[in-house]
Parts: structure tokens; sequence; C-alpha cells
């Protein structure tokens, strides 16, 4: 038998142009989410990682996976199918991703407690600032998709009673929502404008985070 000559083998080729190759990319992304999640779930019952280290860790695993499914909806409108498809066991990741939506230690506390509102609070704004910054760095920079995520933000930071009406994160917030008012739903914003945005939402989260008693840090 002739051994085969190389350059008789053809590669093959799993995407056939550049928008294929980010569609499997994205999917390379949310399947590793959704894996990573499952890990972090299983860490936290076995008592592996402790409830400070869980907490912002699930939180920004959850507005990655809300950030990459929302612009993977087309091809992707049925997570759990697409978990099928790939053969993928994770329960727990479906729950915290799907159902839940908020980490087990926000999800668990007593819900009749006010600090127990505070937390869910303070955990949809680290969600929401998160969406929003990651949403931009994918270039999603259509009008009509960075104003919805400002309105969530705006509406999470002022349930957080610690924060005052001068919060630097609301008034940044606030002028932007205000620009975006302005334009129309298709416009987009232009590099400079989206860098300056990305900015703004980056110094007030850490603002937000400084803003916070110690024991939610």
């Amino acid at each position: 038998m002739e051994p085969v000559s190389m350059s008789k083998i053809s590669e093959v080729k799993l995407w056939s142009d550049k928008r294929e190759r980010e569609m499997y990319d994205n999917y390379a992304d949310l399947f590793a989410i959704i894996k990573t999640t499952e890990k972090l779930e299983k860490a936290y019952v076995r008592d592996i990682i402790s409830p400070a280290e869980y907490e912002p860790a699930c939180m920004k695993l959850i507005a990655q996976f809300k950030t990459l499914w929302n612009s993977l909806r087309d091809t992707v409108p049925d997570v759990e199918r697409f978990m099928n498809t790939y053969k993928m066991d994770c329960p727990a990741a479906l729950n915290r991703l799907l159902v839940s939506g908020v980490p087990a230690t926000v999800e668990h506390k007593s819900a009749s407690s006010s600090d127990s509102v505070s937390a869910v609070a303070v955990a949809e704004c680290v969600q929401h600032y998160i969406t929003a910054m990651d949403s931009l760095k994918l270039n999603m920079v259509a009008v009509d998709q960075v104003h919805p995520l400002l309105l969530d933000l705006l509406s999470s930071l002022n349930k957080v009673p610690m924060l005052s009406a001068n919060f630097e994160g609301k008034i940044k917030t606030r002028d932007w929502i205000s620009k975006l008012s302005r334009m129309g739903a298709s416009d987009e914003l232009n590099e400079q404008q989206a860098r300056q945005l990305l900015f703004d939402l980056d110094s007030s989260y850490n603002a937000f985070i400084n803003a916070l008693p110690s024991a939610s840090k």
C-alpha cells in the first residue's frame, strides 16, 4: 500500500468565512461559561470555595452569560438544546444561569431581611455593570442595544439604599441615557464615544464597589 502524499491531504475547515468562525468562537465561549459555572457551583456546595470568593465569581459568570446569549439568540434560541447537542451534563449551571439568575449566597438569604434586599440589589448592579461593559467590548454599540442596558443599570443602582442621589455612577449613567435618548435607535456610538462610555462604566463600577460596606465586598 502506497503512503498517502501530504500534498493530497486537503485541509478540513470548520468554517467557511469570518462570520461563521466568529459564531463558533462564541459557541466555544458559551460552552466554557456553562462548564465553569457548573464547576463553581460544585466547588461552593463542597465547601472548596468560600462564599466571599464564590459570590463575585458567580455574578461575573451570570453577567457574561447574559451578554453572550443576547448576541447569540438568533443561532442559540434554546440553551438547553445547545447543552444537549454538545452533551453537556451541567444541571447546576442550568439552574444558576437560566432559572435563578443570582448567586446561591443571594438566593438563599432570608427573603424578609433588609440585608437580603440589599444583597439582591447589589448583585443586580454588579451584573448590569459587567453586562454593559462586556457588550461594548463585543462591539454592541447601537443605541437600541446600549440604551436598555443603561436603563437596567440605573434602575438597579436606585434600589441600593446606601447610594446617595449624587453617587457618581447614577450621574454618569443618567447623562449617557440622556445623550442616547437624543439619538436614533439605529445610530451607533463612534469609537471615541464607546471608549468614553466604557471608561465611565469602569470608573463608576469601581466607585460602586468602594461605596459598599466592607461586609459586602
